[in-house]
């Protein structure tokens, strides 16, 4: 049996055809038009089968909406009235078996409706569940009602034979629906369960009376409008919080219907239809992709509280056939807690203007949001850590990274919204991944001004961070704001970890992880109009970690001998404490970039002149003195230290011959005074007899007033607790003239000037006075002792006086005398005279008077415990000559 129309069971001209207008297909499975029968005058005054059994249709037909087509009266009607005597007597013989097949054929036809409808219903069930085919292609929902919704369903129907697996069935089946074409459905009402979560309605629909062609292959557009009811809404809960949880990883869907069926004026009884569908992960519906197109904050008030107002317009997309509009809803804005466990805390709450959803197109929905002051849970810092939720929060968003916010329904829903809906929305929250705004460019310059740096403490465990380096300064941030902020802010406390590079190489991490007291101004970003915000802090002793010490080397290389500025690159993360119309809460982890413009030491030479006030000998032993100096030295740069304690080597020409120690010093801009030094005299602890016979060698000639210097050198425990840094500095030396020592002026003689075309003698003068006795052949010598608390003495004298280079006399005394702080005179030293000289001669004639000789000597010391032999050699030594 065929079910191609072009070769009909009732002849050619017996078909039921569609009077509308359509190109015919060879593959067409339509009938062709059909036509009034012209065989008899007499036919159009008989009675008329107006309306057939069985309406066959085109291929494509809208049985809901297109009204019944006229049709032409059959061959086989005529041939029953001609049975019946209505008809012409003439030609009965040649139409009487024509008219028998016809009967019979139609018979058969009635026999084989009611054999499928009736005699064999399971073979019509199961063909209709495996065959029919519905494909959507649009869902309106008109309006929103108590219990659901009113949608406007349209799509397309047809039955699919090839989807029905017995062939016997599937046989059986094409050639019933071949014989009744069309069916139409009564009102019927669609339940669809979900088997795995214990038969949960899902919801009903009620369909109402749908005519379609149910030949195989054929398609029937349907457009009707049906009432869908929300079902349990618990179990639906259950079913929205899997998915919103990522764990429904597969669903089962059921739709179960009794669906009652004629064809004609033949009822074929009521089907009882179960349709399954399962959908993998991958094919169950995802959250819908958006955009925040835009997004504002900015502090608002609403019935008398206020707050900040977020508005947001978002751009969801649609990839479904829906039409519809979104009713006005309300929302509450949830933030995770401190833990998994905890309840979602209530950030806010938010409010979406009405939107329309058109199929398969974008969506824009405005939605308004306010948030009153924050609850104290949501700014406490949670067990064991020191953050709080909202840090975790801000920090994602401001680091860039998406983070989730949670939506509830509002606990006060808007009057326009369905009771049903609102209940099911307070009991499901919606995580709403919230992309994040990577704020690289917020703090537009940070740096750092009135720079103090302090050396680490001495007994501080290594690696701790008071074994570091200290720096104070005054910490500026200027501040500009991202469009997206439109309300006031006052910055209160800040803290910071920073990075500090030279030539981008790290040098060390500045700690400034504690708060910071600050103060916050409005002002305008340079080279623009944006308002910005200036904040400054005065930090104050921040631990300063260098991590290489290669490059603090350069650093100091390059302040202090190289003469140049140093910038100094400083990457943070700063922690800020902010005011706003919220109350106080802390913004953690925002990205700064910015220089630290460091200006040099000196420029390219050392300029300090220190100078030594007094001297005091602490100790002695053999070979070593302990000497207490207080320095007064002018600092060139604007930078001021604190010394807690740093030891340095004292060298001449790379032979240590010594090492001073300060503790807790502190060097300012500019004049200081009085600094004490602490030095260890030892030349022959580190080189033996050759570091006594380099130390002997520098006093002799400091004494004589000769050109000296010292080098200054850090070593391995110069920073105990950093011993990296200190052996970092050693490659570096400092070499400065040695300071000169001042003797006290003697009481009891007034300072003579220097002779006014003479320059001023740069030499210390021990040697005040000098008084030569003729008639005695003695000198007494008046001599400035530099130590104002320590008594030397000189334990043996060996020296030789001259006149323009002639000898005066010679003295060898080898009787200790004392030496006591201040003026003192010598014992009357003999003097052996250097007769019928010329230095005699002079001698003898500046009886009375005063002569200027040179004077060469080695003398025995001894201070304490120590002794040392040094030279001497004095010009323009002014002797008095007395009888």
């Amino acid at each position: 049996m065929s079910d191609d129309s072009g070769t009909p069971l009732l002849g050619k001209h017996d078909g039921f055809g569609d009077k509308r207008d359509r190109a015919p297909s060879p593959r067409s499975k339509a009938t062709v038009p059909s036509h009034r029968s012209h065989q008899s005058p007499r036919s159009s005054k008989v009675s008329e089968e107006s309306t057939p059994l069985l309406s066959r249709e085109g291929n494509c037909h809208n049985y809901s909406n297109a009204p019944p087509e006229g049709t032409a009266q059959s061959t086989a009607a005529s041939s029953l009235k001609s049975l019946q005597g209505g008809g012409s007597k003439k030609g009965n013989a040649s139409r009487r078996w024509p008219t028998i097949i016809a009967l019979t054929m139609l018979t058969v036809v009635l026999l084989a409706i009611l054999g499928l409808g009736f005699a064999a219903p399971e073979v019509a069930e199961q063909y209709m569940k495996e065959a029919i085919v519905f494909e959507p292609t649009s869902l309106s929902i008109d309006s929103f009602t108590s219990s659901g919704v009113r949608a406007r369903v349209r799509g397309d129907f047809r039955m699919d034979a090839s989807r029905v697996n017995k062939k016997a069935v599937r046989d059986l089946g094409r050639a019933g629906t071949w014989i009744a074409r069309a069916a139409e459905s009564k009102g019927t009402k669609v339940e669809v369960f979900l088997p795995e979560y214990g038969e949960v309605l899902l919801g009903s629909a009620f369909v109402p009376p749908i005519v379609v062609n149910i030949r195989n292959g054929h398609t029937t557009h349907v457009d009707f409008i049906t009432e869908l009811s929300a079902g349990d809404l618990g179990g639906i809960r259950r079913i929205a919080n899997d998915w919103l949880d990522g764990s429904l990883d597969h669903l089962r869907v059921r739709g179960n219907a009794d669906v009652s069926i004629k064809s004609g004026i033949f009822s074929l009884g009521t089907q009882s239809l179960s349709k399954s569908i399962f959908f993998e992960a991958n094919r169950i519906p995802t959250m819908p992709q958006y955009q925040i197109s835009h997004l504002g904050f900015s502090d608002a008030e609403r019935s008398g509280e206020k707050g900040m107002a977020a508005n947001v317009s978002l751009r969801l997309t649609n990839d479904y056939p829906v039409n519809f509009e979104i009713p006005k809803f309300r929302f509450d804005i949830l933030v995770p807690g401190c833990s998994a466990d905890d309840a979602y805390l209530t950030l806010g709450e938010a409010t979406t203007a009405e939107a329309q959803v058109k199929p398969r197109a974008d969506v824009n929905i405005a939605v308004s949001g306010f948030v009153r002051e924050l609850p104290e849970a949501l700014i406490t810092a949670c067990p064991d850590t020191q953050t709080s939720p909202i840090d975790r929060l801000l920090g994602s968003y401001i680091e860039g990274r998406d983070t989730l916010v949670y939506v509830r329904g509002s606990s006060n829903p808007s009057t326009k919204t369905p009771t049903w809906i609102t209940d099911f929305m307070q009991d499901v929250v919606v995580p709403v991944p919230f992309p994040g705004h990577e704020f690289r460019d917020l703090i537009r310059n940070f740096t750092l001004a009135d720079v103090h740096l302090g050396l680490p403490d001495p007994f501080a465990s290594p690696n701790s961070p008071d074994s570091n380096p200290r720096l104070s300064a005054v910490v500026k941030a200027l501040i500009g704001f991202p469009e997206e902020i439109k309300f006031p802010i006052a910055v209160a406390r800040v803290r910071a970890d920073s990075d500090v590079y030279y030539k981008e190489k790290k040098l060390g991490e500045l700690d400034l992880s504690q708060w910071q007291h600050a103060n916050s101004t409005r002002t305008v970003i340079p080279n623009g109009n944006e308002e910005g915000l200036l904040v400054q802090s005065i930090v104050k002793d921040a631990p300063l970690d260098i991590t290489d010490d290669d490059v603090f080397a350069d650093v100091v290389q390059a302040l202090v001998f190289g003469g140049i500025p140093v910038i100094l690159g400083v990457q943070a993360k700063v922690d800020v404490e902010t005011e706003t119309v919220l109350g106080k809460f802390i913004v953690r982890g925002i990205p700064a970039r910015g220089k630290v413009f460091v200006k040099p030491i000196s420029g390219g030479n050392t300029t300090f002149s220190p100078k030594v006030g007094s001297l005091d000998i602490l100790e002695s032993s053999k070979t070593a003195l302990t000497i207490k100096a207080k320095v007064n030295v002018t600092n060139p740069t604007e930078y001021s230290a604190t010394v807690p304690f740093i030891d340095i080597n004292i060298s001449v020409n790379d032979t240590i011959l010594g090492h001073a120690t300060a503790r807790d010093v502190s060097v300012v801009p500019g004049f200081n005074q009085d600094l004490v030094i602490i030095a260890v005299w030892d030349p022959s602890h580190h080189n033996g007899k050759k570091g006594a016979h380099i130390g002997s060698e520098l006093l002799s000639q400091y004494i004589s007033g000769y050109n000296t210097s010292l080098t200054f050198r850090t070593h391995t425990l110069s920073i105990p607790s950093q011993p990296r840094l200190g052996s970092a500095l050693s490659i570096f030396s400092v070499t400065i003239p040695t300071p000169k020592l001042t003797p006290p002026p003697n009481p009891n003689r007034p300072i003579q000037p220097d002779p006014p075309n003479e320059p001023a003698s740069s030499a210390p003068h021990f040697i005040d006075d000098a008084v030569f006795h003729l008639l005695t052949s003695t000198a007494v010598l008046t001599l400035l002792s530099p130590l104002p608390h320590t008594s030397l003495w000189i334990t043996s004298v060996s020296a030789t006086a001259s006149y323009n280079n002639t000898p005066v006399g010679a003295i060898e005394y080898e009787v200790p005398f004392k030496v006591p702080p201040g003026a003192s005179d010598t014992p009357r030293l003999p003097v052996d005279w250097s007769l019928g000289s010329i230095g005699h001669d002079a001698v003898k004639k500046a009886l009375g008077g005063t002569l200027k000789v040179e004077a060469e000597a080695k003398v025995h010391v001894r201070i304490g415990r120590w002794t040392e032999q040094v030279w001497f050699v004095g010009k323009g030594i002014g002797a008095r000559v007395k009888f």
